[in-house]
């Protein structure tokens, strides 16, 4: 399965993708406690992407790797369609 890496920044004022960087970030109104924030993260992006997406590492980091059934292509294409 096709994985991609992201950023989180978590207790953020509303949820936001910025895909201005070389990894986008991801901004998650919940705090990092009790997999709130891994659960939130995952909730949104597979809404977005109308797939399901898992974090496949960095659990507890901020930095984390997703896996989706989508080519990450696609994945930074839905984004950047979101985001607009």
């Amino acid at each position: 399965m096709p994985t991609f890496y992201v950023k989180v920044e978590t207790d953020s004022e509303e949820f936001d993708i910025d895909l201005s960087g070389n990894i986008p970030k991801i901004f998650l109104k919940s705090e990092p406690i009790d997999g709130k924030a891994n659960k939130e993260l995952v909730t949104r992006l597979s809404k977005i992407l109308g797939k399901n997406v898992g974090i496949m590492s960095g659990h507890h980091r901020r930095r984390k790797k997703l896996v989706v059934d989508i080519e990450k292509d696609e994945v930074l294409s839905i984004l950047r369609d979101y985001h607009v």
